[in-house]
């Protein structure tokens, strides 16, 4: 009984303090200068399409120089057809790091892919999704444990966990927040598979948390049946463009290698279904335009960044009025990046360390955060050389920050 109850604490207290954080430009503006990312992180494991047991990873995005211990968290999913793609793909990276400047704690995912190409190829898809659809589910999960048994390693409020899919990332998302009940699963599908069982939740990791979402953002995605949808489910938020000749606008035939596999209901259906019931929904339809418009699109990548904000925002903010237009946003700037940077010896150190600031610069604070994005050392520097007594700092990476009337330079220091 201990470990619920103290879950339960931890959840009270952190819808408490993410409340507090709603200042009006937090999660709707840059208001950090930078990011951490902690990369490769197993978050559970499961058997592949092949039949091979596959270590669940993924890379987490923390602004520097939060102090907040209960943020909003962000679950990217990317795209790829459930054949190719990676946490670390174009299409999430950089969402993923210019949410965490706005103060969310951002995690990139990968899940298993693969598809059997045989005479069944509706069947093997559809495993596919399923096998992504479980492995989004862990990953939720994956945070909540955290939070009740490790102390919540990450700083987030487990209440306010969010999913955000790129094309197979998006059915991934929607199934994430739709598809709940077993019968929903398609027939089809052979779920007695190695790696396909445990029904809804499936056997990715983390069992006995909930793997539910506060909200979603489905970009170029679709799901397998909007009649799954319902006025209590997750507020859904869609991207897609008219043109999409991957994964179809509105309900239709998605194809494999130019092969028919099934009929999914795309960003228009799910859209039309969430008006049906009343479900809170956002829909910026791409005119004209092809599959992810805003991977190497300058314009489409902002529109699609700025509306995201404005949903995901209004959901953590809730005193906010639901705003799915476009709105310039505040981003941050370094101003430094044309400056000499730091100078840090020696580098990797153990003992001590000698940083010398550019002779250019003036009013000088100086920040040494970890790779979580904590402050380890903070002081200001008069004479543009500062040494740092290191040993005794844990072996790692850390983030040395010094920040003045003319901007902001960021250097990595190692410690051996």
């Amino acid at each position: 009984m201990k470990q619920p109850l103290l879950f339960i604490a931890a959840c009270l207290l952190a819808a408490s303090t993410t409340t507090a954080q709603c200042d009006g430009l937090r999660f709707f503006n840059q208001v950090f200068n930078d990011y951490t990312e902690i990369e490769d992180i197993v978050y559970g494991e499961n058997i592949d399409y092949q039949g091979n047991v596959t270590e669940l990873e993924l890379d987490v995005y923390q602004p520097i120089g939060d102090t907040e211990a209960a943020r909003p968290l962000i679950i990217m999913v990317h795209g790829g057809s459930f054949i190719s793609g990676s946490k670390d793909g174009p299409d999430v990276t950089s969402l993923a790091a210019d949410f965490s400047k706005m103060g969310y704690v951002v995690a990139s995912i990968n899940y298993r892919l693969g598809i059997t190409i045989g005479l069944d190829l509706e069947a093997s898809a559809t495993e596919s999704v399923i096998r992504g659809f479980h492995d989004g589910k862990a990953a939720v999960r994956y945070f909540r444990k955290d939070v009740a048994e490790n102390g919540n390693t990450y700083d987030i409020n487990p209440d306010e966990i969010y999913m955000v899919g790129v094309s197979a990332g998006g059915f991934i998302s929607l199934h994430v927040a739709y598809m709940d009940e077993v019968s929903e699963i398609p027939s089809w599908a052979d779920t007695t598979l190695p790696g396909l069982g445990g029904g809804i939740e499936g056997e990715s990791g983390n069992a006995g948390y909930s793997s539910e979402v506060k909200g979603i953002v489905n970009i170029a995605g679709a799901i397998g049946d909007t009649t799954w949808m319902q006025p209590t489910d997750a507020p859904v938020l869609s991207f897609h463009g008219t043109n999409d000749g991957t994964v179809p606008f509105g309900s239709d035939v998605l194809q494999l290698l130019g092969i028919d596999i099934t009929e999914v209901d795309g960003s228009s259906s799910v859209h039309e279904k969430a008006n049906e019931i009343g479900l809170l929904n956002c829909f910026e339809i791409h005119e004209g335009q092809g599959h992810v418009p805003h991977v190497g699109n300058e314009a489409y990548y902002d529109t699609t960044r700025a509306i995201m904000s404005n949903f995901i925002g209004s959901l953590v903010c809730p005193l906010t009025e639901m705003d799915c237009e476009y709105r310039e946003l505040e981003l941050s700037t370094n101003d430094l990046q044309a400056l000499e940077g730091l100078s840090i010896y020696p580098n990797p150190a153990r003992k001590t360390v000698t940083i010398e600031v550019p002779t250019q610069i003036s009013s000088n604070n100086l920040t040494v955060y970890g790779i979580d994005g904590r402050i380890v050392d903070s002081f200001n520097i008069t004479s543009g050389v500062a040494r740092l007594e290191v040993e005794g700092w844990a072996s790692g990476i850390y983030i040395v920050e010094v920040n003045s009337n003319q901007g902001i330079i960021t250097e990595r220091l190692i410690i051996e």
